[in-house]
């Protein structure tokens, strides 16, 4: 198949050099070149965030600022998460909606004083920033960020790599944030992440990004981790992946995400798609995101078709593959609610075959995040 001569060049992420140094295979991923795993593989790059701490460059992601004492309330009128409530040094994970209660992005806001700081998809940046800034225009100013990288140090040793260089890292807890010194370099931390562990997301200057990677790829714990185990730790931990497991036609309240509408926001009403959300909550979904445990050892891939035990499909996989810590094959997808409860079996068509599956609570492997 030859190269498409219109299509867009890849870009680069700041840490480019330092992936090719360290062994990545690079691929193409949300119109950048990045790494998908090093040399030591997958399995190992997986395991090793699970027991110790993995590097992840996720600099390819949108962040911005949020300008403004209106742009708590301005942003409300464009996500259904309580904006309004948080405290100094608070994220919060919330998504863009559309009018027919859809999730354009989901994303991560965190509040630093009298602005915003805003995280999103790295495939959804050139929807989402240009959405939040004529949504929130004249109560709020919008500055995208294009100067800093992002990473991410995620594993049960990810504290006590940051204590080295950043003590106060160290009693954050789960979805708070400060701004710390590493190396004499301030930078954005916020005790966060997509594995289902403990960890941080470090936002700092592009120019000093190869120094602290360096620094922390050098300590006994840490080791440099690509896309695929960013990928199978995420699906472990139960966590959706843009694209896949939720959409523009697909609500919150659906993807089992109404935990993220708080009783406020629920009287209010005043956000994209509440009429449906609100009915959803109240009557229940046609369907809804459940977690599948699939027989044997085969995979069941994105696009699999779900099937009622020798009968007709009733729904597709949007997230399938190995769990390296369950030891066998882990998959999410949408099936009627009636089907929803754990315990349910299943059939998914996988190569000509119906295997046998089952539904199961999730996640898949338990959380190990920080809390007080």
């Amino acid at each position: 198949m030859g190269t498409d001569p219109s299509a867009a060049p890849l870009k680069t992420v700041p840490l480019d050099s330092f992936h090719r140094h360290h062994g990545a295979k690079m691929v193409p991923f949300a119109g950048y070149e990045m790494p998908v795993q090093y040399k030591a593989g997958i399995m190992t790059e997986h395991t090793h965030t699970r027991t110790k701490a993995g590097l992840f460059d996720v600099s390819h992601m949108g962040q911005a600022w949020l300008h403004g004492k209106g742009a708590a309330k301005a942003l409300e009128r464009l996500v259904p998460g309580d904006i309004q409530g948080l405290s100094n040094g608070q994220c919060r994970y919330t998504m863009l909606t559309n009018d027919d209660g859809g999730i354009i992005d989901d994303l991560i806001i965190t509040k630093w004083e009298d602005k915003l700081f805003l995280v999103v998809n790295a495939a959804r940046k050139d929807v989402d920033l240009p959405l939040i800034e004529a949504g929130t225009k004249g109560d709020a100013t919008l500055e995208i960020i294009d100067d800093r990288a992002l990473l991410a140090l995620q594993g049960p040793m990810a504290a006590h790599v940051m204590h080295n260089y950043a003590a106060p890292a160290f009693h954050l807890s789960f979805m708070t944030a400060a701004e710390l010194h590493i190396n004499n370099i301030a930078c954005h931390v916020t005790r966060s992440g997509y594995t289902g562990e403990d960890g941080y997301e470090i936002s700092l200057p592009i120019d000093d990004a190869m120094e602290i990677a360096e620094m922390m790829e050098s300590e006994p714990d840490v080791l440099p981790v690509g896309l695929g185990a960013r990928d199978t730790l995420r699906l472990e931990a139960g966590l959706c992946l843009y694209g896949h497991d939720i959409d523009e036609l697909t609500s919150p309240i659906e993807a089992g995400l109404r935990w993220t509408i708080s009783k406020r926001r629920r009287e209010e009403a005043n956000f994209p798609g509440a009429a449906r959300m609100l009915a959803e909550i109240a009557d229940g979904p046609s369907k809804k995101r459940v977690g599948i445990l699939p027989e044997g050892k085969a995979p069941a891939r994105d696009g699999t078709a779900i099937h009622v035990p020798g009968g007709d499909a009733v729904g597709i996989i949007t997230s399938g593959g190995f769990g390296p810590s369950v030891g066998g094959p882990v998959a999410m997808g949408y099936v009627p609610a009636d089907m929803a409860e754990p315990g349910t079996r299943l059939e998914l068509a996988v190569r000509k075959n119906m295997i046998p599956a089952t539904v199961v609570k999730m996640p898949f492997h338990p959380h190990n995040y920080h809390r007080d």
